[in-house]
């Protein structure tokens, strides 16, 4: 399959495509004039890829398991149980930034209730 196929195929761009090789995330065999060729296994392994960067995840956390990927089976093989690691240490991140956030945005609101408050509540 050529790259417009693929990404045609899986819902992303060719320009995604290329990204995923520069990360090392896919790789592809080249034609004797240079163009890309994917074997039929790309499709499901870039659905994949896509899915879990659009999730959140780096190219860097998906690179660590990405021959978990594209196997089209619902479970992940045994020996990639470390995506669950993977999945709460970014969720974990996550809940901090957004406790974080939170805080600022109380902080924020309380500020503007004294303010009003001081200034006759002119809003």
């Amino acid at each position: 399959m050529r790259i417009g196929e693929v990404a045609r195929c899986a819902g992303v761009s060719t320009r995604a495509l290329r990204y995923y090789e520069e990360q090392g995330l896919i790789s592809a065999e080249r034609d004797h004039n240079g163009y890309r060729r994917y074997d039929d296994g790309a499709v499901p392994l870039v659905r994949d890829i896509a899915r879990l960067l659009h999730a959140g995840l780096s190219s860097e956390d998906v690179l660590r398991f990405v021959h978990c990927l594209g196997t089209g089976e619902p479970d992940p093989p045994k020996d990639c149980l470390s995506l669950i690691r993977t999945y709460s240490e970014r969720l974990g991140a996550l809940d901090a930034r957004i406790a974080a956030m939170t805080g600022v945005r109380e902080r924020l609101a309380a500020e503007i209730d004294r303010l009003a408050e001081t200034m006759g509540d002119q809003r």
